[in-house]
């Protein structure tokens, strides 16, 4: 069980080495997440990234799921609201010519 995402964010951005956009949620009403990297997969799909900070030579982990069960229910959750984003602003910005 991983408990509750609720007030996903996400921010679209001009793709750039596969980063397509961030987002940000708050878990179980009590965490607030943020700077989560949204990913291409190469193979099709989006993978998502953790934030690191950067310490002499090192990249240490600012926040990261520490299970594969739980990380999944992140991706699944996070990735469904991106791509509800990105079909709402392909709606938007569409044009009909007739």
């Amino acid at each position: 069980m991983i408990g509750k995402i609720s007030e996903i964010q996400i921010v679209p951005i001009k793709p750039n080495n596969g980063l397509v956009g961030f987002a940000s949620f708050v878990l179980n009403d009590g965490l607030y997440l943020g700077s989560i990297g949204i990913f291409t997969r190469p193979e099709g799909g989006y993978r998502l990234t953790y934030p690191t900070k950067k310490v002499g030579n090192r990249d240490i982990n600012i926040f990261h799921p520490i299970n594969k069960e739980f990380a999944e229910a992140i991706e699944k959750t996070v990735i469904k609201k991106f791509e509800d984003v990105m079909n709402q602003n392909d709606r938007h910005n569409s044009f009909n010519f007739t």
